[in-house]
């Protein structure tokens, strides 16, 4: 049984998706579809432009997307069909992949979403106010000790609960900091800030919930072709209105992914497919789930041997 997952930001480089789209027409309509859904050439960027461009939040978000959808069409030229999969998950923005690559939200639609998503995210949280860690070496229980003491009135929250030795705290600044002392003294291996510019998946987020539930109060949602498993809920879902929902509180809400694993492999999952750029996703699997195997589809060399 196999589950598709979709990367998140972090993974984003130059080029990517360049040699699909020449590869594969279908690979290329999805690039040219978010470009007449943005109203510019995000296409031109993501394969020749600046990466500090392209790590702009509000286009790294939409590009990911863009890249993660045109693999899948590459795939389905390959004859691999997004039903092969008993589950679709992605990490934070690919959450949004998934429900475009199961057909629960269009490709236009997602990147309209994901634009004003990083463009609201950013303006959330003035800069330098906001701050987000990484704690290797921690584990979930150990992180959310760590950032109970660091928060001394501020917020501090686990964000992302990534694999059993990976937790990345956001917060406040000054509580982040905090934190971080505070992991070192506990013996944690590593506790490091994170080049981020603002506190994703905290409270300090509220200001971006709020445009996005309102976004996406207009935006029409299909029940998807595979369940999601959901980030904030590490479990599936199908219905619309609940993944409208759960789309809202996971901008504040923590990724869950370590979660969302183990409950794909309970639930018989032996292949995660990871899909877009990076295998950031895949080492993670890797951690969690020893018994699972991982494949990456992210250039036209990956895909050989799927037809047939």
């Amino acid at each position: 049984m196999k589950a598709f997952i979709f990367p998140g930001q972090g993974a984003q480089t130059i080029g990517m998706g360049k040699a699909l789209a020449e590869a594969y027409p279908a690979a290329k309509a999805v690039f040219d579809e978010v470009d007449a859904a943005l109203g510019e050439k995000l296409s031109a960027l993501i394969w020749e432009g600046q990466q500090d461009e392209l790590t702009l939040t509000a286009n790294a978000q939409p590009a990911l997307m863009a890249t993660s959808l045109a693999a899948l069409r590459a795939m389905e030229a390959e004859g691999v069909s997004i039903t092969d999969a008993a589950f679709v998950a992605g990490h934070s923005l690919g959450e949004y992949s998934a429900l475009a690559a199961a057909g629960a939200l269009s490709i236009s639609d997602t990147a309209r979403l994901l634009r004003l998503r990083g463009e609201a995210m950013q303006a959330a949280v003035p800069v330098g106010v906001g701050a987000m860690a990484a704690l290797l070496g921690a584990d979930f229980a150990l992180a959310t000790e760590i950032a109970a003491e660091a928060a001394q009135g501020e917020i501090v929250q686990a964000a992302n609960d990534n694999d059993p030795s990976q937790v990345v705290i956001s917060g406040h600044k000054a509580a982040i900091e905090r934190a971080v002392e505070i992991a070192k003294a506990k013996g944690v291996k590593r506790a490091m800030l994170l080049p981020v510019s603002a506190p994703f998946h905290c409270a300090l987020m509220q200001p971006a919930a709020d445009k996005m539930a309102e976004a996406l109060a207009g935006v029409t949602i299909n029940a998807p072709k595979v369940p999601l498993v959901a980030n904030v809920r590490a479990g599936a879902v199908t219905d619309p209105e609940v993944i409208r929902q759960l789309l809202v509180e996971q901008v504040t809400g923590s990724v869950r992914w370590r979660e969302s694993v183990l409950w794909m492999a309970a639930e018989g999952v032996t292949e995660f497919w990871e899909i877009g750029a990076g295998k950031a996703l895949s080492g993670m699997v890797k951690r969690i789930s020893k018994e699972t195997t991982q494949r990456n589809f992210a250039t036209p060399e990956d895909l050989a041997g799927l037809r047939g």
